[in-house]
């Protein structure tokens, strides 16, 4: 990369240090427990993977520009300034080795949100051209095709027909008005269309009105993986536009834990002003209709299963209950990990890591933490509610040959829907 390439870089790092990463800085006593908590340092022991180092070069940008002391050892030459092998070195640590799981920021004990830090650092590292080819190839589809994937408007159209054909059941586009517009990620258009007939038989025993942006159906937000801000606020706006011109109530993320946090949490912000409707995750929305007694099941499932809590909707978003009283509605063989909820592991490929190929081999390192909390319980069923996770998941699974499904907590709830006569749909 240029030398111009690298100083906008420095430049754009130095932006993102703020009061509270200042503070944060100031405030590490170097304890070493953010190591113990990132899965990618427990199952490779390198020190470097520990997720403070992961932020040295923001560290240092601050030390020397911010502090007295940094000055000093500036000028007397005692510090070396950030150069282009630093970013050479560091990229593999802030892409690769990081799935801005969060669990590093939860267990500081002054309360740093490492995380956030590793987050925003990638801002300067994308700005100087040191990120991840899978990540800016999904980047610029999602830009320019409104698809991480590139999945067009022609592959939903596609799955609505076989949705109507299949079930009689149809998923409206742009109907203005409606209680809902529901989001998708690209992958459950293309890899999980049964998250969609799932969604199509819930709204429709719980008496809703839901519809589908042509515009805006996608959830997932690149231009946060890869730390590029502008990006990730043009395409929170695609989703506001939609939701504002069909003048919804709510906006539901789907299946997709980053997606969520996204739009729901960083989305006002990145726009610069709230929203004038509600964001859900779809279990939250879920748990409402359970509350409410909208949902009707029939039957639980015999099979041992657990949960696997995807780190941006439980850790971050704090959506821990819900998926626990709807897994009651229709199991009574349900087991805990060890570390579950706010502390569970996450599956690896959170932060971008899935769309980046270059991270596989340390993704699978990492998957190993996730293998030894299934090994422990012996159960016969993985439920979750993240389509990345679920992807991620069945490839760590495969890798090891455990014989273990993967399914989504949505799906597994639509199958125990008891279906009134009279509305259409199968049983």
């Amino acid at each position: 990369m240029s030398s111009a390439s690298i100083e906008k870089g420095i430049r754009m790092i130095r932006e993102q240090i703020d009061a509270p990463i200042a503070s944060f800085f100031s405030s590490c006593v170097h304890c070493g427990m953010c190591a113990d908590a990132c899965h990618f340092y427990v199952q490779t022991g390198d020190p470097r993977y520990t997720p403070i180092n992961k932020v040295e070069p923001m560290r240092r940008i601050w030390e020397q520009e911010y502090t007295l002391w940094g000055r000093i050892k500036a000028t007397l030459g005692l510090s070396r300034k950030v150069n282009a092998q630093d970013f050479e070195a560091w990229e593999e640590l802030v892409y690769d080795g990081c799935s801005l799981c969060g669990r590093c920021s939860l267990v500081c004990p002054v309360g740093n949100d490492i995380s956030d830090m590793i987050r925003k650092i990638r801002e300067g590292f994308a700005v100087a051209g040191h990120a991840p080819e899978g990540l800016v190839g999904a980047t610029r589809r999602a830009v320019e095709i409104g698809s991480p994937m590139g999945v067009r408007l022609s592959a939903l159209e596609a799955q609505i027909r076989h949705l109507k054909h299949d079930t009689g059941l149809d998923a409206p586009l742009d109907q203005a008005g409606a209680d809902y517009l529901v989001l998708l990620s690209s992958m459950e258009i293309m890899n999980f269309p049964e998250y969609l007939e799932a969604i199509a038989r819930i709204m429709q025993q719980a008496g809703k009105t839901w519809t589908i942006s042509s515009r805006a159906f996608e959830a997932t937000n690149s231009g946060v993986q890869i730390g590029v801000s502008d990006i990730a606020a043009e395409l929170v706006q695609r989703v506001v536009d939609a939701a504002e011109e069909l003048g919804v109530k709510t906006v539901i993320s789907p299946e997709c834990g980053h997606a969520y946090t996204a739009i729901r949490f960083e989305g006002p912000n990145l726009i610069g002003r709230p929203y004038n409707f509600r964001v859900q995750h779809i279990l939250e929305v879920l748990e409402e209709f359970r509350q409410q007694g909208l949902l009707k099941t029939k039957g639980k499932e015999t099979d041992r299963m657990t949960f696997h809590d995807p780190c941006q909707l439980v850790r971050k978003g704090g959506v821990i209950e819900a998926p626990r009283n709807l897994l009651g509605m229709v199991t009574d063989s349900f087991v805990e990990m060890r570390d579950h909820a706010e502390m569970n592991w996450c599956c690896g490929g959170g932060g971008g890591v899935s769309a980046n190929e270059r991270a596989d081999e340390l993704k699978s390192k990492a998957f190993n933490q996730k293998k030894s909390q299934l090994d422990e319980l012996g159960v016969d069923t993985l439920v979750t509610a993240c389509a990345n996770c679920r992807i991620t998941l069945e490839e760590g699974l495969e890798r090891n040959d455990m014989d273990i499904p993967v399914i989504g907590l949505t799906e597994m709830l639509a199958d125990h829907l008891v279906e009134e006569p009279g509305k259409g749909g199968e049983t």
